[in-house]
């Protein structure tokens, strides 16, 4: 196992600097052009961290890449748009005749200070999810993109005056809710791929509440059937949402009153000892949860059956 520890990297311009490119223009946000640069080549993958927002929508022009903890291999004509957070480990590794095309928007988070972006930026899920999920864009979609990239190259390129910053400011929330729009088509558009990560949700959770050792595992959580779904926590309940309107908690939830229904009308089962079977460390929890989906308290539930 690669125990490498992550690089950090602190700034804009020390990013440049690894890059081999000159020093930004400003400071705290940056455009790059990905053809100007060649990626680092090394056996092993490199893993960094940010303390800055990185968005990269490029091309694989030659070669192949492979992105994130899983190593996946991409090699394709469309663009490629990821999103990467502050602080979130990233791993990169280049094929020795890689190449690519495309733009990366790099954003320090105080530039967005004292903006509503700096608050709202957190609601954009794609910036929690993983890099083998990044967002396959259409030719329209990616011009639509780029030309958000190209106003704000150009905004910083001026003269910097009062109004730079929030022009600046709101051609990269156009960005991102464009991307979340183009997120919800690449859902809707890859339903058989969906469909089965749903299938197979529903497997791994009657699988769950059949095994013995629930009591002492308890409920599952979003994080556990993420990693058994290899997704992370928030593309998963993504794709669930536009599937089903549910999230992944959401899901779990409903299957644990399925369970408790069943177990409510086909058992003698105590209360106390329905919600322990079913992984709660407390039944006063369990029938919060049930009256909160049901509208009933499990005691009436089970005296509709009488």
């Amino acid at each position: 196992m690669n125990m490498q520890q992550p690089y950090r990297i602190k700034s804009i311009q020390e990013y440049h600097k690894i890059l081999g490119i000159g020093s930004p223009e400003h400071p705290m946000i940056s455009v790059i052009d990905l053809s100007e640069i060649t990626p680092y080549q090394s056996e092993e993958s490199i893993k960094v961290v940010f303390d800055f927002y990185m968005i990269s929508l490029k091309k694989v022009d030659a070669g192949s890449v492979h992105y994130g903890y899983g190593q996946q291999k991409y090699d394709f004509d469309n663009g490629i748009l990821f999103f990467i957070a502050p602080n979130q480990v990233f791993s990169f590794k280049a094929d020795n005749d890689f190449k690519s095309s495309g733009k990366m928007l790099l954003v320090h988070p105080d530039f967005l200070w004292g903006s509503a972006l700096s608050k709202t930026i957190k609601k954009y899920d794609f910036f929690n999810y993983a890099v083998h999920e990044a967002l396959f864009v259409s030719e329209k979609e990616e011009a639509v993109l780029n030309g958000f990239m190209a106003n704000i190259e150009q905004e910083y390129h001026s003269h910097i005056d009062t109004f730079s910053d929030s022009i600046i400011i709101s051609q990269i929330e156009s960005f991102l809710n464009y991307s979340d729009r183009f997120y919800m088509r690449q859902f809707l558009t890859r339903k058989i791929t969906a469909g089965r990560i749903l299938d197979q949700l529903e497997q791994i959770l009657n699988d769950y509440f059949e095994e013995d050792d629930v009591i002492h595992k308890g409920l599952p959580t979003v994080p556990y059937v993420a990693g058994l779904l290899n997704c992370s926590p928030n593309y998963l309940s993504g794709v669930l949402k536009t599937l089903t309107g549910r999230n992944t908690q959401q899901h779990i939830h409903e299957k644990v009153i399925e369970k408790a229904k069943e177990k409510l009308s086909t058992t003698t089962l105590t209360i106390s000892e329905i919600a322990f079977e079913l992984g709660f460390e407390y039944p006063q929890s369990f029938s919060k949860l049930f009256k909160s989906k049901t509208r009933l308290s499990p005691v009436e539930f089970r005296a509709s059956f009488n």
